[in-house]
């Protein structure tokens, strides 16, 4: 569609004008420019000292007739009239972007599209001063020099640079998580800083974001819902970290998108944050990521200049299908679990577990002939029979049954070996770490590994915990471990780390060695976070539950009662 300025009844219905108030907004505008001309390659260069900034694509490019109008206000080929405006497909449909940044800088823009030679404008204060052939590739380059030069005020309150320039890696990544099949690439004076590898999946750009996160630690769901209201699809992406492998100290990662852009939105942020509250421990936070992509009727984008806050219609009814995503990633739904507590006979089987003291708090006191068999694990022959939703190891004694989860138990015997072991080891070849906070470096240096610059924002690793060694994972574990807290946190992190994982089918020969070590362990009771490690499930118990109590044999030491009747 061609550029042309839109009418004055729809100006008037368009959200205060664009705010162009720093580096970050400047490469969101452009950015969302690329993405609407359909590229799948978008290079953005930086160079702070000038105020000088490019934002290169491979989109459909702009036509000669078309380049003027692109610094006009109000000057757009996305929307038409009201009607369009209600169904917005893009990112920008306002028209205003460039004239904003055309009024605060140079601006120079050169383009091509496909069948036709490369054109290429300049413009100062908004005002078109050149337009000559360029050739170039099909696409566009907009090139901003000496931004803020005439507002020099506005360069005095801005940010200092590495804090724009962490917002703006937050900014290519949260739209690269809404645009997985796009490559992108940040540079700062030519120096290559950051990128993201294209991908057809969300899931597998998260990994690229957050470098301690494996793509076997996400779960992902899509679904198709049907709009409400309208007879039209919705498409739902949630990419969950399973809280069992990883999770945050802080609130600071679910993310919402909506048709394409991140935006706010505490309604469906809280559904996911409430659908955590039994998963996760106190005072950590989940990694998740929603992508709605739903009807533009559905959305008011005209709440915010720069489109982070939305008026979505329905807004309970998306909070319950998320709600019900998440639960079925757990394959756990409200429904399973209001079964689970009101069927009377698991509850009763549980209490009969937990009289058992599962969970061993060593207050009460228990006299001698009141002690289970679980005094004292390491004397207990627990043969593995079986392995439970590739999670659970199923594993049976003289009296009774237990159930042990494969991965804590796993972890509980790692962080006593670390405890008991704790070495670190130098490196042949050192490993280098880029962009490393002062924080992470003392608490690199609290844990005792040995750290030395490298250059500029560059580090060098010549020592590591020796566990670490020869893994592909290293590097993530690594800085993972700078952002912990003192050594038994360190060690804490590693054997979690390491620890097999739960949904990992393994043979009765494996089951059998994380047994026979993890129940010789000083304190099999917990992992190092506090969960409980196992469940037990005394032979006792469960004659009494299935209510065969009569029947027990004298190998119990009772006499069978022969007045009634054995069951069946």
């Amino acid at each position: 569609m061609a550029i042309r300025k839109l009418p004055d009844n729809l100006i008037k219905l368009i959200a205060a004008g664009e705010v162009i108030d720093s580096l970050v907004a400047v490469v969101r505008e452009l950015v969302e420019n690329s993405l609407d001309a359909k590229a799948d390659r978008i290079f953005v260069s930086i160079y702070p000292e000038t105020w000088n900034l490019q934002v290169a694509d491979n989109g459909e490019g702009i036509t000669q007739e078309d380049l003027p109008l692109t610094i006009q206000p109000h000057a757009t080929s996305k929307i038409n009239n009201t009607n369009d405006l209600i169904n917005i497909h893009t990112l920008g449909f306002r028209g205003e972007a460039l004239h904003s940044i055309a009024q605060l800088a140079q601006i120079n823009i050169s383009s091509r599209v496909t069948n036709d030679c490369g054109w290429e404008i300049m413009a100062e204060n908004a005002q078109l001063q050149h337009i000559y052939p360029k050739p170039s590739a099909v696409g566009t380059i907009v090139r901003v020099n000496d931004l803020f030069g005439n507002m020099p005020v506005r360069r005095q309150v801005n940010p200092p640079f590495k804090q724009q320039l962490k917002k703006i890696q937050i900014l290519l990544g949260e739209f690269a998580l809404c645009h997985p099949h796009i490559t992108w690439q940040l540079l700062v004076n030519e120096r290559l800083i950051f990128s993201i590898s294209r991908s057809n999946s969300a899931d597998k750009i998260l990994p690229q974001l957050l470098k301690t996160i494996h793509y076997s630690d996400l779960k992902t769901i899509k679904k198709a819902i049907d709009t409400p209201y309208e007879k039209s699809i919705s498409h739902l992406e949630l990419v969950l970290g399973l809280p069992d492998r990883i999770s945050r100290p802080r609130p600071d990662w679910v993310k919402i998108g909506i048709n394409g852009r991140i935006i706010k939105c505490p309604e469906l942020e809280s559904a996911i944050y409430s659908s955590f509250h039994r998963t996760l421990e106190r005072d950590r936070f989940p990694v998740a990521f929603l992508h709605l992509q739903t009807s533009p009727r559905q959305i008011d984008w005209n709440r915010h200049p720069a489109k982070a806050e939305i008026f979505l219609d329905n807004i309970e009814f998306w909070q319950e299908q998320i709600k019900d995503t998440i639960a079925e990633i757990f394959k756990l739904t409200d429904n399973n679990i209001s079964q689970k507590w009101e069927n009377k006979r698991v509850e009763n089987i549980l209490k009969l577990a937990e009289n058992k003291s599962i969970y061993h708090l060593e207050t009460p006191e228990i006299k001698e002939r009141e002690k289970s068999p679980e005094e004292n694990i390491g004397l207990i022959d627990l043969q593995v029979i079986a392995q439970a939703r590739n999670t659970y190891i199923v594993a049976e004694h003289s009296q009774g049954i237990w159930l042990i989860e494969q991965h804590i138990a796993h972890e509980r015997i790692i962080y006593e070996q670390l405890q008991n072991q704790w070495e670190i080891v130098a490196l042949e070849n050192p490993i280098i770490l880029d962009k490393l906070l002062p924080k992470q470096i003392e608490q690199l240096n609290n844990i005792g590994l040995e750290i030395e610059t490298f250059g500029e924002d560059l580090w060098a690793l010549r020592a590591i915990p020796k566990i670490l060694l020869n893994r592909d994972d290293s590097l993530s574990a690594i800085m993972e471990l700078s952002y912990g807290g003192d050594l038994n946190s360190a060690q804490v992190a590693i054997a979690c780390r390491s620890a097999i994982r739960n949904g990992e089918k393994l043979t009765i020969k494996q089951m059998q060695n994380i047994v026979d070590n993890w129940k010789i362990t000083k304190n099999p009771h917990t992992c190092p976070h506090g969960r409980p490690i196992y469940l037990s499930l005394e032979e006792s118990s469960l004659y009494r539950f299935f209510r065969r109590h009569w029947v027990l044999g004298k190998s119990h030491g009772i006499e069978e009662k022969r007045h009634k009747p054995p069951l069946p």
